[in-house]
């Protein structure tokens, strides 16, 4: 890790809510699991212009402290915005600086 001087908070939820065709996970019941320091920064953003729909991802590089519980189904509150973790995060643990790697982003709209 670079430097850890920015708050970053970890929420799940395992509620999910059900309709006649799709389970989604309920995020109006999730908790906050994890809360401290990591260092984000950014990654690249995506837009993606059609006549129907105008889309725009932001993403960001996350390192967060090995301690640190996220798994790919969890939201990072990152600067007041919630990001979605996006993939298995990665555990480094063979050097002298062990932490986790991550993606996050979200969709502008």
């Amino acid at each position: 890790m670079v430097s850890a001087t920015d708050p970053v908070e970890v929420w799940r939820t395992a509620a999910r809510s059900r309709s006649a065709y799709t389970s989604r996970l309920d995020w109006d019941q999730a908790v906050k699991v994890w809360e401290g320091l990591g260092d984000v920064q950014p990654d690249r953003s995506y837009e993606s212009y059609t006549p129907s729909r105008d889309i725009s991802q932001e993403r960001r590089i996350v390192f967060l402290p090995i301690t640190a519980d996220v798994t790919e189904q969890d939201r990072l509150l990152i600067e007041g915005q919630f990001f979605e973790v996006d993939g298995r995060p990665e555990r480094h643990t063979k050097t002298s600086r062990r932490h986790i790697r991550l993606i996050a982003w979200r969709s502008l709209r």
